[in-house]
């Protein structure tokens, strides 16, 4: 973090989005997992060790997958400027407003 003329200015580093990657990984993962050993076990006549085995095998495959694409999109939209409300340019346009009233009230 920035202190810049009396304003505080953030951006996430890399290895803020990497520990957000794993976290939110850790969770996707557990929801595929749970969604894929129920499909399975109510669609297929496999035994639950082989439907674990399944779902095991499908979780693990995302979570190298989606890390990848997750933290790709992360680094992406981090240097995107839409949407980012820049404190600096806020406090600049009204700070007019702030002098008047602490000199007229």
């Amino acid at each position: 973090m920035k202190k810049n003329n009396n304003t505080l200015q953030t951006k996430e580093s890399p290895f803020r989005s990497i520990v957000k990657t794993f976290s939110w990984r850790i969770i996707a993962t557990l929801t595929t997992f749970l969604i894929t050993f129920i499909i399975f076990k109510s669609y297929t006549d496999k035994t639950y060790s082989e439907v674990f085995e399944t779902a095991s095998f499908v979780a693990i495959i995302e979570i190298f997958a989606k890390l990848l694409f997750y933290y790709l999109h992360e680094r992406v939209w981090v240097n995107i400027q839409w949407g980012k409300d820049s404190r600096r340019d806020y406090f600049q346009r009204r700070a007019w407003r702030k002098i008047y009233r602490t000199k007229h009230f």
